[in-house]
């Protein structure tokens, strides 16, 4: 990675599944370099998505994984090992598949990439396993920022809450605790909200995991929690007092295409596999929005504590997100991602003497930093640096 370059960050994915964690970060613009999972078809899947290699393999052999990862040279590791036995349809213990944390607890700690991030269902946070896992990080001298987040105000419109550990490197605990709070929503993200106009219905049925359960939901509200199984309306149910509405003929369950959506992948994602298998991989899977949100967290931490070069020109954070919050009318989480975006512009192409104009963004997009990125993180960045150039040209500064 060049120095001040983070978007090039050295990125692993370890219980990779069918891609979720690796989408999202993809997106921010971390360097995936590649994943690791040990189901075949969730292997099969990830492959025919992502152009790094993603390695099937049983990472309970930590000694054998730690060589593999090592070679890799991450500079973060993110992941979620499987949540099966911590979660809330289970049975609520900590069968075998929880040690799975603690091998990924043990290789992050004896690799010490200087950043990780831990994924789970929220209830994990308490176990006795995660308490083990927590001991090793901080034995391994991670300052660790722990938190609950609930998917659907961070853009995924879906009631889905996740435990997220942010590993930072000798550094203290709960280093990213503010960035993380500081950018959420003040609302919850309806399938309104997420998809506007463009669904075909207003209600539909999610299976209960019992019947003293509501069942029908409205598209003016989250998504209940996407999980592995879809099934469809049983015959004589009998509704419940509170459902959106009352059974029709025009209520059905959600296609796996519009279950995928909802869990903020892509269209065309391509989805490898049997009908089973990818509903599976789709309940499994890791919100790709939620994946994002954190991953631009990071980003932005990263960006802020960096040195900065005696010649590099700097953001006038304050002012821009004031400028961002009065005159735009941008939420918090919107205004951060465009600070962020806008400083990883000035970290490929230093503006001269603070000055952007239509030269600048000229000169930004024949630099190969810029050029190497994906097609919608460059428009995205470019995009923010629009805003900043109306920002420039409209509000008296001085620079330094």
């Amino acid at each position: 990675m060049e120095e001040g370059d983070v978007n090039f960050m050295r990125t692993v994915d370890l219980f990779a599944g069918c891609g979720g964690l690796s989408k999202g970060f993809e997106n921010a613009g971390f360097d995936i370099v590649g994943a690791f999972e040990n189901w075949s078809a969730a292997v099969e899947c990830y492959r025919n998505n992502f152009s790094h290699p993603v390695y099937e393999a049983d990472l309970s052999d930590t000694d054998n994984a730690i060589k593999m990862i090592s070679a890799l040279k991450p500079e973060l590791i993110i992941g979620g090992p499987p949540c099966q036995d911590f979660s809330h349809a289970g049975k609520r213990i900590e069968a075998n598949r929880a040690s799975l944390t603690l091998s990924y607890a043990k290789i992050i700690s004896t690799i010490k990439p200087p950043y990780f991030v831990m994924e789970n269902v929220d209830r994990a946070q308490k176990s006795d396993t995660y308490k083990q896992a927590g001991t090793m990080f901080k034995a391994a001298g991670y300052g660790l920022t722990e938190t609950i987040l609930d998917a659907s105000l961070c853009g995924v419109p879906q009631k889905r809450k996740r435990f997220i550990c942010i590993g930072v490197l000798n550094k203290a605990d709960n280093e990213l605790k503010e960035a993380v709070a500081s950018r959420l929503g003040t609302k919850s993200t309806t399938l309104r909200d997420y998809f506007g106009n463009t669904l075909d219905f207003e209600f539909y049925y999610r299976h209960p995991r019992n019947y003293n359960r509501r069942a029908i939901f409205s598209i003016d509200e989250p998504s209940p929690t996407i999980r592995g199984v879809n099934r469809p309306v049983p015959k004589g149910y009998l509704g419940h007092s509170n459902d959106a509405c009352e059974l029709n003929e025009n209520i059905r369950a959600l296609t796996t295409l519009e279950r995928s959506l909802i869990q903020t992948f892509p269209p065309e994602y391509k989805w490898i596999g049997s009908k089973t298998e990818i509903e599976q991989m789709i309940g499994n899977a890791v919100p790709v929005k939620l994946a994002e949100y954190v991953a631009n967290t990071l980003n932005e931490y990263i960006n802020s504590n960096k040195p900065i070069p005696n010649n590099q020109f700097v953001l006038p954070r304050d002012k821009f997100r004031s400028w961002l919050n009065t005159n735009k009318c941008y939420s918090a989480r919107s205004i951060s991602d465009i600070i962020s975006r806008t400083q990883r512009a000035f970290s490929f192409q230093n503006p001269l003497n603070g000055v952007v104009d239509d030269y600048y963004l000229f000169e930004l997009e024949r630099n190969p930093s810029y050029m190497n990125l994906s097609n919608s993180v460059k428009s995205q960045i470019k995009r923010a640096i629009i805003l900043y150039k109306d920002f420039y040209g409209q509000v008296s500064i001085t620079f330094h």
